[in-house]
């Protein structure tokens, strides 16, 4: 079973991405309210997944990125945002997420996609 990371300082929006994510037969192994809590939780529990909202305290979700990235360079990271400035999406392109995900989404698109790239990060260990 695939695991999952979700880290959003928004509680309800946490558990509704937890929640839709268990429905679709991944398992969350965390959830964490800001960027160092993910860190740190990758480190430990070394997941097939993170999802990271951009917007939070104590580190935002692209520094968890970055510093994800350091740990483990071919890691799934999946950025959830509603923020579309300028300056984000300039620091998106030079990090480099495996996929950006904008608020308001839909589930089924997600879900997909992690499929695919879980199905790619597979074949790139045989």
């Amino acid at each position: 079973m695939t695991t999952a990371i979700v880290a959003d300082d928004d509680q309800p929006n946490l558990e509704l991405l937890s929640e839709l994510l268990e429905v679709n037969n991944i398992k969350i192994i965390d959830k964490v309210q800001n960027g160092k809590e993910a860190v740190l939780s990758f480190q430990k529990l070394k997941p097939d997944v993170v999802f990271l909202d951009i917007m939070m305290p104590e580190f935002d979700g692209l520094y968890a990125l970055e510093e994800i990235r350091k740990i483990d360079p071919s890691s799934i990271v999946i950025m959830i945002t509603a923020d579309t400035s300028d300056e984000t999406s300039d620091r998106l392109d030079k990090l480099q997420p495996t996929a950006i995900v904008h608020k308001p989404y839909e589930m089924n698109s997600v879900i997909h996609f992690l499929n695919l790239q879980l199905e790619l990060k597979e074949i790139s260990k045989d």
